[in-house]
């Protein structure tokens, strides 16, 4: 591959969301491996640098590594569409949705994804009668954060208006979920091309921030261990499942499989992370990709 195809390429890291230092994290490896690779590749944090400095950089391609609010959600990919400047993953409209985890599951439900049954909490609901429709235990999750930041796995009823509370915390739009016993299984996505599959195990109450990012219990099994043609099945169906909010790029699509083996998807990452325990570029590098092709690969997806 010509790396000169890319002309000058800023890489958008760190921001201002509760997932920050996560970003930094992807973002610095992203800019690594992109200079490894003779691209012309420069560091750019919008909470530090503004828009005067994006429009005098002169660059020609953006990388956004940029994860949660005002880099994930169709924000900073409205200001490099107004600046005519192609960038990687998802479009403004697509990034927007599939932050909003209740507006996924809208857009799923009416495409006839699975996806678990959910209410919408507030203040004055009727946590019993929330209960009772969805059975216990239940995920309380803000449905515009990511990384599981504010979310909580509610085994008593009685806990259920603390977890609302604390999920509050950090979004305005909060759902209770009905929680799937059985597998968690995380479906990587390169262009139109589904990654393998990978089961997660982890001895926490979930897959939580501390799971995904700072212990060493989790478990990471790839190859799935699913039989051929339902791993195959189940990434045709995660395709499907990113492509309805109109996901493009690179991203991945969380689902789990209850114990009779049926799938339900959770939520979509239009920004994967690219840090040392992300799950993309794990999938990926099964699939025959280093970190440094990876990352080429999607750069050239940039629109």
């Amino acid at each position: 591959m010509d790396v000169k195809q890319f002309g000058k390429v800023v890489v958008l890291f760190g921001g201002r969301s509760a997932e920050r230092e996560v970003s930094l994290k992807s973002g610095s490896r992203v800019l690594e491996a992109l200079k490894s690779r003779g691209v012309d590749a420069h560091a750019f944090d919008p909470r530090d640098q503004g828009l005067p400095e994006l429009v005098a950089g002169g660059f020609d391609r953006a990388f956004i590594v940029l994860h949660g609010r005002f880099g994930e959600d169709g924000t900073i990919q409205g200001v490099l569409e107004w600046l005519g400047i192609p960038y990687t993953g998802s479009g403004v409209l697509a990034s927007a949705v599939a932050m909003d985890k209740l507006r996924t599951k809208l857009l799923w439900e009416a495409s006839g994804i699975p996806t678990p049954r959910w209410v919408r909490l507030e203040a004055a609901t009727d946590f019993a009668a929330a209960v009772e429709f969805l059975g216990l235990p239940i995920m309380v999750k803000p449905v515009r954060e990511g990384s599981s930041i504010g979310m909580s796995k509610v085994t008593r009823a009685e806990d259920l208006s603390g977890a609302y509370e604390h999920a509050a915390q950090f979004d305005e739009v909060i759902i209770g979920e009905q929680f799937i016993e059985g597998t968690e299984l995380t479906a990587g996505v390169l262009g139109t091309t589904p990654l393998p599959l990978i089961r997660l195990e982890t001895p926490r109450t979930f897959y939580d921030y501390e799971a995904k990012y700072l212990v060493d219990s989790t478990r990471y099994i790839l190859p799935s261990g699913l039989p051929e043609d339902k791993e195959s099945d189940l990434k045709q169906l995660a395709l499907k499942a990113f492509s309805v909010p109109g996901c493009r790029g690179c991203g991945r699509v969380d689902l789990m499989l209850d114990r009779a083996g049926d799938p339900y998807f959770l939520e979509v990452n239009t920004i994967p992370g690219m840090t040392d325990h992300s799950l993309v570029p794990m999938a990926a590098r099964a699939a025959g990709y280093s970190f440094e092709d990876l990352v080429l690969a999607i750069l050239e997806q940039a629109r």
